[in-house]
């Protein structure tokens, strides 16, 4: 029952939030903070949350704070990972794949809140994508990536791609390691079916990129997947393959 209820809320949502920010873009409305761009998503992803019984507790809560702009590089094993999120992180561009950019209304509405598609087989097309992303950092918005690049099976983190991290030293903005735990038991990869639970979000410290250059890019991919890795097992006891020539988490 909860599942069938949850798919009516997002379909109802959909058309309602996703039509009000067609609308807003083909009349010209201009996107600032607090405009229906902003939250119109916030909507669509709480009414989702409420609707299947999830609670979102953030921690960190003031990493996501202030004026300047940052890039939120998550962990990613759920559908529900991008509606703890979007429900709750200000002013914020995603990077998404691009086939959803195909689904009916829901890929117009993406486009309209400023959602960025990234080819994901196409290394040129998607560096082009970061560098579109880079140019809305600068102007005032975050950025949140899913650096492994789609969901996966369980909570450990598994190989980073570089784009994300090439993207935060192009625009020189802080990154946010973003852990999330939870979104596994309410909706695991290839289930249709939702159970109420928690949520939890934890902001870890910034990670400045600033004076970075491009080919310290796997340095800075290496330490954010390090604090996340051992955030993940100091908080949860989840283990994350090490990288090479780095020590998995102490037992």
């Amino acid at each position: 029952m909860r599942t069938l209820i949850a798919a009516l809320t997002l379909l109802v949502v959909t058309v309602v939030c996703g039509g009000l920010v067609i609308v807003a873009r083909l009349l010209g409305i201009p996107e600032r903070p607090g405009s229906i761009y902003e939250k119109a998503p916030k909507w669509w992803a709480r009414s989702m949350l409420f609707m299947s019984g999830t609670r979102v507790v953030i921690h960190g809560r003031e990493r996501m704070e202030g004026e300047s702009a940052r890039v939120f590089v998550s962990n990613h094993v759920s559908w529900y990972d991008v509606l703890a999120l979007v429900g709750h992180l200000p002013r914020y561009s995603f990077v998404a794949k691009a086939e959803l950019f195909k689904v009916p209304l829901f890929g117009p509405a993406a486009r309209a809140v400023g959602t960025i598609p990234i080819e994901r087989e196409n290394r040129k097309a998607a560096f082009q994508s970061y560098e579109e992303a880079a140019v809305r950092i600068r102007g005032g918005r975050n950025v949140v990536v899913f650096p492994e690049g789609t969901r996966g099976p369980s909570y450990a983190l598994r190989p980073f791609k570089k784009g994300p991290f090439v993207l935060a030293i192009a625009a020189g903005v802080p990154i946010i390691p973003t852990l999330i735990h939870g979104t596994v038991e309410v909706l695991p990869r290839g289930s249709l079916w939702l159970r109420a639970g928690r949520v939890d979000v934890h902001l870890l410290e910034p990670v400045p990129t600033a004076g970075l250059t491009y080919e310290e890019r796997d340095a800075l991919a290496r330490e954010v997947y390090e604090r996340l890795a051992v955030a993940q097992h100091e908080l949860y006891g989840i283990a994350s393959p090490a990288l090479p020539g780095a020590p998995a988490p102490a037992a």
